[in-house]
């Protein structure tokens, strides 16, 4: 579903991101683990196009997609999740998940939002507040309900444990894993070993734009090494 193939990325002179590699198929949870500033971040933004990729290749469904916009990857089936939430704190939660809207995809099952307050009750609870009016929690289970809204078939998802309560950390995770069984393709940003190994599959560790292990998250965590020199605080 996602191919990335020596992704490179550059902040003005400094260049951030070292031929990036990873991969992500139907009904898969990826995770890109790695400390605050390993480049995880920037190698989401590059997918996406909201930064330029210096180099490398990015392919989405088969198709190339280096070097469009956000929107027209977004078309195309690609959502978004950045970690920033970047909700309409001034729309309602339920004029939120319409903003989203999108046709459904041909052979895919559509989003609506009675499906989502099913995935996310907390949410069903409170359609008719405003963004600005729910807590962080909410604000961050309302940002993806609003990128499923548009029907993708893979979606990336930007720290999405960060600052959340342990009780809604677990209403994420279930939520995940309801949401890859739908066949989506997910990857996600984490510095949280423990979230990640609940909902991954697989695992890249990233460290100074580099990815410095591949394999399972079952491997992962019985890699003492690995996690020790490029995870532990």
């Amino acid at each position: 579903m996602l191919n990335v193939t020596g992704l490179q990325a550059h902040y003005g002179s400094a260049k951030i991101l070292h031929n990036v590699t990873f991969t992500a198929e139907v009904g898969e949870v990826v995770a890109l683990l790695g400390r605050n500033g390993a480049g995880k971040s920037t190698t989401m933004k590059s997918v996406m196009g909201l930064v330029a990729p210096s180099g490398g290749e990015v392919k989405f469904a088969g198709e190339v997609i280096s070097g469009r916009m956000p929107y027209q990857v977004a078309r195309l089936g690609l959502g978004y999740v950045p970690e920033e939430r970047r909700i309409f704190t001034s729309l309602t939660v339920e004029e939120n998940l319409r903003m989203g809207r999108r046709p459904p995809r041909v052979g895919g099952a559509a989003w609506t939002p009675e499906r989502l307050y099913t995935l996310f009750p907390n949410l069903a609870e409170m359609s008719g507040r405003k963004g600005s009016q729910i807590s962080g929690g909410e604000q961050q289970m309302l940002t993806i309900s609003r990128t499923l809204m548009g029907n993708p078939s893979a979606i990336l998802l930007d720290e999405p444990s960060e600052g959340l309560a342990p009780k809604i950390v677990e209403q994420m995770a279930n939520a995940i894993l309801s949401i890859k069984a739908s066949g989506v393709a997910i990857v996600l940003s984490e510095q949280n070993m423990h979230f990640a190994a609940l909902v991954s599959d697989r695992a890249y560790v990233i460290e100074k734009g580099q990815v410095r292990y591949t394999g399972t998250m079952a491997e992962l965590k019985n890699n003492d090494e690995i996690r020790r020199n490029y995870l532990a605080l």
